[in-house]
């Protein structure tokens, strides 16, 4: 199954994505479309709250499926300005649209330098295998 890596975001060895907001200094983090299909079906979603920090690297949640339970690790360091409601609710919906509606948090990134060592779409697409 091919998937989709888009170029804009930044990726990370532990299959995070970062999307960042270049004037605002914002961080939308989610999950890659292979993480996703690797786990199966995703039955709980546990995410940090408004005004958490997190560190580049560290962990900020949890992502549980029937087959595993994954941490989540920050692409940046700063505070969490938003996280993704919705799937708290339903994480099952996580797959449906894992680059758009499928965030995960977004952070004030504290320094958006930390995103120079993540990989690019080309470099995740060659870890992962196409």
């Amino acid at each position: 199954m091919a998937f989709e890596y888009p170029e804009t975001l930044k990726y990370l060895d532990s299959h995070e994505y970062a999307r960042a907001d270049d004037d605002e200094g914002i961080v939308t983090v989610g999950i890659t479309a292979f993480a996703i299909d690797q786990m199966g079906d995703i039955v709980f979603l546990e995410l940090p709250e408004i005004g958490d920090s997190v560190e580049k690297g560290e962990k900020f949640g949890t992502v549980e499926s029937v087959k595993a339970v994954e941490e989540l690790k920050s692409p940046v360091s700063g505070e969490v300005l938003e996280r993704n409601e919705a799937l708290v609710e339903a994480p099952e919906q996580i797959g449906d649209d894992p680059y758009g509606d499928g965030w995960l948090v977004k952070i004030k990134a504290t320094d958006l330098d930390d995103l120079d060592d993540a990989l690019t779409a080309d470099e995740y697409k060659d870890q992962v295998g196409g």
